[in-house]
């Protein structure tokens, strides 16, 4: 996949961009606060239609405008040329596609897959949980749809269950009914997890591997909440913690408290790593989602490098580009142009505004 040209009016900072992309790599460069990341974050909305930042519509919307467009002309191996439009409003988007308008996110998921990396993603390793569930949940739903409606139902489920925790726990069938519901989908959940990072570490430890120097190795766990559980088992378990939910006000086991754990050399790499090995790690981890994304769905995804190149030594930098697969669209930020500018289509950002 590869974008043509992106469009965009009142996107945050941006009040009209209208950018022709040309070749594999295109690089924005300009001072800090002037809407590089700005424009990679809409680029990456077409993945999940949602911000990689985790912002909503209304904070997407320029200041003082009532909306936002964003338009991407895309070459896609699956879809040919194909042409999307988003229309952002404080109280939603509007999708539309040569396949008509988008109502429903497991039909859109995936389909335009990229993937960002971040300077923000230093936190992957440190940070809490959440966020490499996060991560974790957006990799499996954009290449399964049944993830993504399981993950959803579960969802749904915790909040109801909470809002009679927060009652009081008094209606006991009720909650019993959402503890049944509850453990169909964390069974589901648990499944899919289990197998999606098993598949996911093999990619990781190699696209590790042509990061670092030999003898450094990385490792991808499954740290789930809970051990296997049957339906049964599950429900059981739920019904076991409910006087302590019910005090907590919240359901405090499950798979919405799963993690991942990350290894170097066999140790925790959030205790042991340093900070460059840190830095590796998730970038491993970012090609090994790629590679995920082009193994399931057949199409390979752009690369969005927020700001992240320049974090790296020469030697490191240089693994980098020699373990790109594919030949992927490349779309990076900088406060400087690239050391090889001369293999790049160049572009300045200044105040919202790009140009050649």
């Amino acid at each position: 996949m590869r974008f043509h040209q992106i469009t965009l009016q009142g996107f945050r900072n941006l009040p009209l961009v209208d950018v022709t992309l040309a070749g594999p790599r295109t690089f924005l460069t300009g001072a800090n606060a002037q809407g590089k990341t700005n424009f990679l974050e809409a680029a990456g909305y077409v993945t999940a239609l949602r911000s990689f930042r985790g912002a909503g519509p209304r904070a997407l919307i320029g200041l003082g405008q009532p909306q936002a467009g964003l338009g991407f002309t895309v070459g896609h191996e699956k879809f040919g040329e194909s042409r999307l439009t988003v229309t952002l409003t404080p109280d939603g988007r509007e999708v539309m596609w040569e396949q008509g308008r988008v109502t429903r996110l497991a039909d859109f998921i995936g389909k335009f897959p990229t993937v960002v990396f971040s300077s923000q993603d230093s936190q992957f390793l440190r940070g809490a949980p959440a966020g490499r569930r996060h991560w974790l949940d957006l990799t499996l739903a954009a290449m399964d749809s049944g993830y993504l409606t399981a993950l959803q139902s579960y969802t749904r489920a915790v909040a109801e269950r909470n809002i009679l925790l927060k009652q009081g726990g008094r209606d006991a069938g009720a909650l019993e009914a959402f503890e049944h519901e509850l453990a169909a989908h964390a069974v589901t959940l648990f499944a899919k997890r289990s197998a999606g990072v098993a598949e996911l570490s093999g990619l990781f430890r190699a696209a590790h591997a042509r990061l670092v120097p030999d003898g450094e190795t990385a490792g991808l766990i499954y740290a789930p909440d809970t051990a296997a559980p049957a339906r049964e088992e599950f429900a059981a378990l739920l019904l076991k913690c409910r006087p302590r939910d019910t005090l907590l006000k919240s359901t405090e086991r499950g798979p919405h408290r799963d993690d991942l754990d990350l290894l170097l050399n066999g140790r925790p790499a959030r205790q042991f790593a340093s900070e460059g090995q840190q830095r590796c790690l998730v970038i491993a981890l970012r090609l090994a989602q790629a590679a995920y994304f082009q193994a399931k769905g057949g199409v390979t995804p752009v690369l969005l490098c927020d700001d992240v190149l320049g974090e790296l030594d020469p030697d490191r930098r240089a693994r980098f580009w020699a373990s790109l697969e594919g030949e992927p669209q490349v779309i990076a930020t900088g406060t400087s142009r690239p050391a090889d500018a001369a293999g790049w289509q160049v572009l300045t950002v200044d105040n919202g505004l790009i140009r050649a």
